[in-house]
């Protein structure tokens, strides 16, 4: 019996072959053997996965080293201020409220300075004037009597915070008030509601807001003197970044669309300049309006003097996203189905380049005069030379329909019927024509442009620069903006 077992134990399927041959038949693998290839595979997936995370990580902290210093200034806040809370002295002089000091820590601290500063001061404000409310209607409630003390309470608590809320929706409040609010509500209906059963409320209250107000005073200390990241010199790179690349995503399109090997070294070249130019721009508002409104919170720093005209970048970006719209058109008269023909095409791309061009080198000199903070003695000249070539552009366009309504000079196009030949050029010629249009409006767009950082220059008083020399020269060499621009992007 056991040798019957043995023998059974290593039998083994085969199958004979055709050639006469056989070969034996493997098992199939059991349900553990299953089960712990996928287990195995389900843990290389997410070992792959934490490794692409944390190089992911690795790589935007190369890229922008200033987001990793405020990690760590946020963790050297915590770390300071949780010492009031470790040590026994500092945590029973804070009357076991330190609490709310790192509470503080973490909602108030920002990556700007600005922004710290508005959240510091709004909850702040917030807290002593909701504070000192609650305390006044205890008083009034102690003095009303015990059975009445709830309704005072219930009813204060309902008309603050429905005003409060409503003042939310004011756009001047919620724009610079509206933490501040939000912490008003919270403070007001706490030290209200919980002053019905407390009976030491005033010295509640006051430990409270000596907490907050260390922990917003060591978030100010540390954002303004370990490595500040300033939100008004945020605004300032931002605006002169977008400025350069609204001037190359212009000679990109247009260089594109007349195949221009000056403007535009392959047609890769200019979709990445479109890409990163005008799109950059028109997505840009939020976030301007977002730094100049810290940047208004932010003490003197650097060149920008304490009240810095911030709103007027505000001006100049509305200006920028007015062109920037008009390249967004220009764009979709690049990539149309439409051919012009030839021979228009050629009549039309000397003046056209040359409107590109020179809109191109004002707006770079206005960037220039942003990045320098000095007045430009070039720039009425440069909107002269702009203008000029407007008007070449301009007469240009008046002499296309005597191209299209006599066909026979235009190459490349079958004419079997004379009559039909002006429609069909007609509708080729369109994209050329709204190519033309567009480029006058965006001279004029770019002239309120200029408008716009000339009163800055006014406001921010700017150095003036004198130098006879400099109409004669390019203000901006070619080398020098094609670095600028691989710097920025």
């Amino acid at each position: 019996m056991a040798q019957q077992k043995e023998l059974s134990s290593v039998t083994e399927w085969r199958i004979k072959m055709a050639d006469g041959s056989s070969e034996a038949l493997a098992p199939e693998p059991g349900f553990a053997c299953r089960a712990w290839l996928a287990l195995k595979v389900l843990i290389m997936g997410l070992v792959l996965k934490v490794c692409n995370f944390f190089r992911k990580a690795w790589d935007m902290g190369q890229n922008e080293p200033k987001k990793v210093i405020h990690c760590m200034k946020v963790g050297m806040a915590l770390t300071v201020v949780s010492v009031f809370y470790y040590m026994r002295p500092l945590y029973e002089g804070t009357g076991g409220n330190a609490m709310w000091a790192v509470m503080t820590v973490v909602v108030v601290f920002e990556n700007t300075v600005g922004a710290t500063v508005s959240k510091s001061l709004n909850r702040i404000c917030g807290t002593l004037i909701a504070g000192s409310l609650a305390i006044g209607i205890h008083w009034v409630v102690s003095q009303s009597g015990k059975e009445f003390e709830p309704y005072i309470n219930g009813i204060s608590v309902f008309l603050l915070a429905s005003a409060v809320t409503f003042s939310r929706f004011i756009p001047s409040v919620k724009k610079r008030f509206d933490y501040g609010a939000m912490i008003f509500i919270l403070t007001f209906s706490l030290v209200t509601v919980s002053g019905y059963r407390v009976d030491e409320l005033l010295e509640m209250a006051n430990s409270r807001f000596y907490t907050i107000i260390i922990g917003t005073s060591l978030c100010i200390m540390i954002t303004m003197i370990i490595c500040p990241i300033w939100a008004g010199e945020e605004l300032y790179t931002l605006i002169t970044r977008n400025m350069d690349k609204l001037a190359y995503s212009l000679d990109g399109c247009v260089g594109e669309y007349f195949n221009d090997s000056g403007s535009s070294s392959d047609g890769a070249k200019a979709s990445d300049k479109t890409l990163l130019g005008y799109k950059c721009v028109l997505t840009s508002k939020a976030t301007e309006e977002a730094m100049a409104n810290f940047a208004r919170w932010e003490p003197a720093h650097g060149r920008f003097n304490f009240r810095h005209p911030w709103k007027q970048y505000l001006k100049i970006g509305a200006s920028m996203r007015a062109c920037a719209y008009c390249i967004d058109a220009l764009d979709g008269c690049v990539n149309s189905d439409n051919e012009a023909p030839e021979l228009i095409k050629k009549h039309m791309s000397k003046i056209s380049l040359k409107v590109s061009s020179e809109s191109s080198r004002v707006i770079k000199e206005l960037a220039r005069t942003m990045k320098t903070m000095q007045k430009s003695s070039t720039v009425d000249y440069l909107v002269g030379e702009m203008n000029n070539a407007v008007l070449e552009l301009q007469n240009d366009l008046k002499s296309l329909p005597t191209l299209f309504i006599n066909p026979q000079p235009l190459q490349g196009t079958d004419c079997p019927d004379k009559k039909n030949t002006g429609a069909v050029a007609l509708m080729d010629i369109l994209p050329l024509v709204t190519l033309a249009s567009l480029l006058i409006k965006i001279s004029t767009r770019i002239e309120g442009m200029v408008n716009a950082v000339e009163e800055l220059a006014e406001m921010g008083e700017f150095k003036s620069v004198a130098n006879a020399n400099e109409k004669n020269q390019c203000p901006v060499s070619k080398t020098k903006v094609a670095d600028e621009h691989k710097e920025d992007v």
